[in-house]
């Protein structure tokens, strides 16, 4: 790999069992692709932070939780696929805070875990009905309820990494070769690993890897309010009970 194009990225903050297994995995990547992102840096979310769900060590990885792109906001886009960093406090006197209610994809998964917990009815999922939920036991801001996810052990990863002026599926199917090679890797590390595939750019990695008996869950993106009700999604998501505050908050 050439000497410009490796330190293109940075690598300081990834776990040191992950770094081998990246390094090799950019060097499937279209060396041009890598190049034209070298070139031109104003993409998110940005060489510092685009390897952030790395930090999370491979033997600690159970589900591999795929979205599709980085939010298209860079004070939103922080590595992690779902995470808004522009969202600190999940609720208010009326429900859910202005923020949440603004990100769209992160209100809906929030609405369905809420419904799988048992917290909300189907047909009663306002504002007025959120803010009636007694929320004692639940985290209260954005970094405590993803603080879960990763202690639950999910690799919260996009299809495409970087999000830039380009069509996404452009850069989906660019990075395709890196998310082939990370999986097998981590297959072969955590055999025993879920893959959770949101949207249809995630739900195409699968035929990357036919080869590989995991068992996967595809669904539509968050963004879809049919998400927040489909069935397989909250059998999933409920005994994982990720809104409650655990020890490890």
């Amino acid at each position: 790999m050439p000497m410009e194009i490796r330190h293109l990225f940075n690598l300081d903050k990834v776990d040191s069992s992950w770094r081998d297994c990246l390094i090799q995995a950019l060097t499937k990547v279209d060396p041009a692709y890598l190049a034209e992102l070298n070139n031109h840096t104003q993409w998110l979310p940005g060489p510092e932070k685009i390897f952030n769900a790395f930090t999370l060590p491979i033997n600690k990885i159970n589900y591999v939780l795929l979205g599709e792109s980085p939010y298209p906001r860079p004070e939103s886009a922080n590595g992690y696929a779902f995470w808004d960093a522009s969202v600190t406090d999940l609720w208010s006197a009326t429900g859910l805070s202005k923020s949440v209610n603004r990100a769209t994809s992160l209100r809906n998964l929030i609405k369905m875990l809420l419904l799988a917990k048992g917290a909300l009815h189907p047909q009663k999922m306002s504002q007025a009905d959120i803010a009636q939920i007694n929320k004692d036991g639940l985290v209260k801001t954005n970094h405590a309820f993803f603080n879960n996810f990763l202690s639950s052990g999910f690799l919260l990863l996009n299809t495409s990494l970087v999000l830039q002026s380009t069509p996404v599926r452009k850069d989906a199917k660019a990075w395709q070769p890196f998310l082939l090679h990370l999986l097998n890797f981590l297959y072969h590390q955590r055999p025993h690993i879920r893959m959770i595939l949101l949207g249809n750019l995630a739900n195409a990695v699968e035929k990357l890897i036919k080869h590989l008996p995991i068992k996967t869950l595809h669904a539509e993106h968050p963004y879809n309010i049919s998400f927040i009700f489909n069935p397989s999604v909250l059998a999933f998501f409920k005994p994982l009970d990720l809104l409650s505050v655990k020890s490890f908050s």
